[in-house]
């Protein structure tokens, strides 16, 4: 049966929610921590160190600590520019990505600072495929592309190997989203090979054996097509982490595998907020409100959401509020996040109520919640050894660990 790894996508360390999480997961036995130097900006490896504080040394080697690099955002996006990486891909406007050698090292270095560690038990290669993406967007012919992405890793492979060597980390692998599509996909990372370029590495730095153990992908109970690679890997001697258990994409629509409660607040809140935009100086909120309201339940998932509050929302209600005096913003502030924090919750139990329906053929003999379910689908798959789940909360931790 696979244990669960605690995942710290959306973990921050100033989040003292996040820390107590973290340590309550410790104490229950939690043995990996997946993380990775573009996680809240590197926040989730100092948070991971922070949860430690209050743990000797015979508890920090009983749990892994597995992290990645490759991404180039946020602080490292800023470095760039002044001093640019080598082997750049530049994905989107904030978003590139590199696998280089020197970028490794330099990534490896700084999450060690943050983990206040002196090595790492895991160190990953996070998404390579991100040179397929760029080089389809260039029109390179895939023999010469998948050429070139084997050249990247392989590279990568001997400075790993090195790392190996010098003890800075114990053993490596890659996460890849690519190693989950269809073989017949473009996007396809193709898996076979990796083993031989892991022992041409080691033998060209001199390490008699290769340190190449550890695979991540997507797998879910939507999402199969990863159980391929992961049935490959199992064959040899690597083990299989799998991300993303909850959130899954199904015929190009994403879903949150997850039950979510009604808000027993969201009126009150949405109905005490209202009152105080009924005039003429508030009437853009007070009408926005009521849009939000009248449409909780069009969200297809709570990714949805999310990025439109960044990107509709917040900025409607900021210019919504531009004409109130500071003395009276505070308190507007307020209710506003209150109101947002419940709409939140509306939406998620929305968004459950669809996936419900929309899933059922998927779900018609599940009799507890969809994320039990879906879980205890990972569970029993003997090729899948971690599940990686977010934690964000001790109940959250609690509900996870009970399932073992």
């Amino acid at each position: 049966m696979s244990n669960f790894a605690f995942g710290t996508y959306r973990i921050s360390e100033l989040n003292p929610i996040h820390i107590e999480a973290l340590r309550f997961a410790i104490e229950s036995g939690i043995t990996m921590i997946d993380t990775s130097s573009n996680y809240m900006d590197g926040g989730a490896e100092k948070a991971i160190a922070l949860a430690f504080q209050e743990f000797d040394d015979d508890v920090k080697d009983r749990v892994e600590i597995v992290s990645k690099f490759g991404y180039i955002q946020n602080t490292n996006l800023k470095r760039h520019k002044e001093t640019p990486f080598e082997e750049v891909v530049e994905y989107s406007q904030d978003c590139y990505h590199s696998i280089s050698q020197s970028f490794l090292q330099d990534q490896l270095t700084h999450s060690l600072e943050r983990l206040c560690r002196n090595s790492l038990d895991c160190y990953l290669i996070h998404n390579p495929e991100y040179y397929i993406f760029d080089a389809i967007n260039k029109g390179v012919e895939k023999d010469d592309r998948l050429d070139e992405m084997y050249r990247r890793v392989f590279d990568a492979f001997l400075a790993l190997e090195l790392e190996v060597q010098n003890g800075r980390i114990k053993s490596y692998g890659i996460s890849s989203n690519s190693f989950s599509k269809p073989h017949n996909s473009e996007e396809f990372l193709p898996y076979e090979d990796l083993l031989t370029l892991a022992q041409d590495a080691a033998k060209e730095i001199g390490n008699v054996n290769h340190s190449f153990t550890t695979i991540e992908l997507p797998i879910n109970i939507l999402e199969k097509d990863g159980l391929k690679c992961a049935k490959w890997a199992k064959k040899n001697n690597l083990r299989v982490l799998v991300n993303r258990p909850l959130n899954a994409e199904y015929n190009g629509l994403m879903y949150r595998l997850a039950d979510y409660d009604e808000s027993i607040n969201y009126y009150n809140n949405f109905n005490e907020l209202l009152e105080i935009c009924d005039n003429e100086i508030l009437r853009p909120l007070f009408n926005l409100l009521e849009q939000l309201d009248d449409n909780k339940h069009k969200f297809g998932w709570i990714g949805d959401y999310d990025s439109f509050l960044y990107t509709q929302i917040i900025p409607h209600m900021k210019k919504s509020l531009e004409k109130i005096d500071e003395k009276n913003l505070e308190t507007i502030f307020t209710f506003i996040d209150m109101f947002l924090q419940e709409y939140r919750k509306m939406v998620l139990f929305e968004c459950s109520k669809n996936t419900r329906e929309k899933l059922e053929d998927f779900f018609k003999e599940c009799q507890v919640s969809l994320q039990e379910c879906a879980l205890r689908y990972l569970m029993e798959e003997e090729s899948i050894d971690y599940i990686l789940v977010g934690m964000r909360k001790s109940s959250y931790v609690s509900e996870i660990m009970a399932l073992q």
